[in-house]
């Protein structure tokens, strides 16, 4: 094939195998390269949520809060103090991202890509024979007291502004429709279009099996560096010494994606929102929808054959040992909304969410290495925007007009 034709993509979770899946299906040849099997990242242990209500992550609600989360040892935010220093550019930044102005750009933005997703992520499915991956139920976020109710109301006016699908529920109206729900839980808003799905591991292992299927390649090893030609090429360097020539290459490695835009001269504020799950295989009950406590930051989700609890921010850096304390005070909250919960045959996990100040993600082109393509810093919602990533990626790299407008996503924002 044309070399100009070839693209190396790095990274296999949800994001690069989409988009491995989509250049193929266009006629690109795609080498797929990961020092780990796709999947088996960040992509493994999400919690499976199609979350269209997107809201940034900083702001004046936000604000009022973190100091009251960063003192609660149960809290949704745990900062380890010898990481303090380090994360502190970051966190101003990420202060800075709620000043109303810059607030409302950003929610346009997250919105862009969250109008089109859950279409997107269909029309994917549809691609690989997987329509059956993706739930009928949408996700219930609950409230145990009137006062938690109204402390969301911003996102709930944020969600009327953007014209998302939802309804107010109380009393029984919970019960009926998610019977396993404490019947202390004052207030639910269903949001019937946040999909769930069923086992979002295979998804990625689909996604991957689907753009081999058509010719795509994939190389096991970590990536040192991306070098041009004089041709032009692009050289992907990987430690063991091999050198992969393609025409483009596109940067979908997560968190680690940063350390390699350090080494083409762009450096991105990209930090790792460590989250626990516990997955419980013999949970003792069934649940329709996925449940998302707001106050507490986190989720309980039907998927990869059992229940998942999970959730939560640890900033503590790539290299801490995990602490799985955080993954154990989650279940006792969500045995507090699930009374029937049991915790049989149950794993542990933790996971590095690559999370950008702004809380929207770099989709651009490289602004130092012309062929240099970059999809990463999707944070809490990377399996939400995979497709969609996957669409706008592979418009820029063959050269369509995006269906989006991209400069929010560009890499040089900051």
């Amino acid at each position: 094939m044309d070399e100009k034709k070839t693209v190396a993509v790095v990274g296999s979770g949800v994001i690069g195998a989409a988009i491995a899946l989509e250049l193929q299906r266009r006629g690109l040849q795609v080498t797929m390269i990961d020092k780990g099997e796709p999947g088996r990242g960040t992509s493994y242990g999400n919690l499976a949520s199609i979350a269209l209500d997107f809201a940034a992550g900083s702001g004046p609600s936000t604000w009022r809060k973190i100091p009251r989360w960063l003192l609660d040892p149960e809290g949704p935010v745990w900062l380890r103090p010898a990481y303090a220093l380090k994360v502190a550019p970051w966190f101003l930044r990420f202060i800075a991202a709620g000043r109303p102005a810059r607030l409302r750009a950003i929610e346009d933005a997250g919105m862009s890509l969250s109008n089109q997703a859950l279409a997107d992520v269909r029309a994917m499915l549809g691609v690989i024979g997987a329509p059956e991956l993706m739930s009928d139920e949408g996700c219930l976020a609950i409230y145990e007291t009137e006062a938690e109710f109204a402390g969301d109301r911003g996102h709930i006016d944020f969600m009327r502004r953007y014209g998302l699908d939802f309804d107010v529920l109380s009393g029984g109206d919970i019960q009926a429709i998610e019977p396993a729900l404490s019947p202390s839980i004052a207030k639910a808003v269903l949001l019937p279009d946040n999909k769930t799905i069923r086992d979002p591991y295979q998804l990625v292992v689909k996604l991957a099996d689907a753009a081999r299927a058509l010719g795509a390649t994939f190389v096991s090893g970590a990536v040192r560096n991306v070098e041009k030609t004089g041709d032009g090429s692009s050289v992907v360097l990987l430690e063991n010494g091999e050198r992969i020539t393609v025409g483009s290459v596109v940067l979908a490695a997560g968190v680690h994606t940063r350390f390699l835009a350090e080494k083409l001269g762009e450096p991105i504020p990209l930090e790792t929102e460590r989250g626990y799950h516990t997955q419980i295989m013999r949970p003792g009950v069934s649940m329709r929808h996925s449940v998302i406590w707001p106050h507490r930051a986190f989720m309980i989700t039907p998927t990869a054959g059992g229940i998942r609890v999970g959730g939560n921010v640890e900033l503590a850096g790539l290299d801490a040992a995990p602490d799985f304390r955080r993954a154990r005070v989650l279940v006792r909250h969500a045995q507090r909304a699930v009374p029937g919960l049991k915790v049989e045959e149950a794993t542990e996990w933790m996971g590095h969410r690559p999370s950008l100040p702004d809380t929207i993600p770099i989709i651009s082109p490289s602004s130092k290495m012309p062929g240099v393509w970059y999809a990463t810093g999707h944070g809490h919602l990377g399996l939400t925007y995979s497709a969609t990533t996957a669409q706008l990626v592979a418009d820029m790299v063959t050269g369509r007009k995006p269906s989006v407008e991209m400069a929010p996503f560009r890499i040089d924002r900051y």
